[in-house]
């Protein structure tokens, strides 16, 4: 099963709750992918709120195997939380091979390079520099850049028309070429669409995830075949 985007906070109860049990129902023989911004915000390794704590809890617990990639939102997940909740941290991109075919797996926004402003901060996110400053700071010093970081990005996210935000059709062409694919799976962009284009030789499908919000969104791969599939949140 791949899923993304659920962002994951105290003031969403019902979403954590509907994680939660998402998880109790996989078995030994279930794999879950987990592409990105599972949490609205990741302040470190370091943060033990209650909340944090639950979900991991709640991870650790879980029968399946579940791999974790990155997203724009907590990107600071690092190996403590991954040893804590008994997954695996995957990079962006990366391929695992289905029914015999290598499938792209990535968060999603690394596609959308029309937005100039919005790369050139996630590359900067990215960097392993940033990254040790920022954890060298206190928690309420970082809660604090991550609020102001969520208000600005509200901010361009409402002053930016939504086809730049959108991925690049350019941009995702070249992917599909540079990593020797016809199938990529991601999410991201808020925008679920089982995208199939026929007439490219060789055909290329690219599958796009959902946020959960009143409903969780879905990617599962079983009987050879990928469906998107959405449920609702109670």
């Amino acid at each position: 099963m791949f899923i993304s985007d659920l962002h994951l906070e105290p003031s969403r109860k019902e979403i954590s709750e509907a994680f939660i049990g998402y998880l109790e129902t996989l078995t030994r023989q279930d794999q879950l992918y987990i592409l990105g911004d599972l949490f609205e915000v990741w302040l470190g390794d370091d943060d033990d709120s209650q909340f944090n704590l639950s979900i991991i809890e709640a991870l650790h617990q879980c029968r399946g195997d579940i791999y974790l990639m990155h997203g724009n939102r907590d990107f600071l997940i690092g190996s403590k939380f991954a040893d804590q909740a008994n997954l695996t941290l995957l990079p962006d991109p990366f391929i695992v091979n289905l029914f015999g075919e290598p499938v792209l797996l990535l968060h999603g926004d690394s596609l959308c390079t029309l937005d100039t402003e919005y790369m050139a901060i996630r590359n900067l996110l990215r960097s392993e520099p940033f990254q040790s400053e920022l954890l060298s700071k206190t928690l309420s010093e970082r809660a604090e850049i991550a609020r102001q970081a969520r208000n600005e990005s509200q901010q361009h996210t409402a002053q930016t028309e939504l086809q730049i935000m959108d991925v690049t059709p350019e941009e995702v062409q070249r992917t599909f070429t540079e990593q020797h694919v016809t199938t990529m799976i991601h999410g991201h962009t808020h925008r679920p669409f089982d995208h199939f284009n026929e007439h490219a030789s060789p055909p290329f499908r690219r599958l796009v995830l959902g946020d959960w919000d009143k409903y969780g969104w879905q990617i599962i791969a079983a009987d050879n075949t990928l469906k998107l599939s959405r449920f609702p949140i109670a």
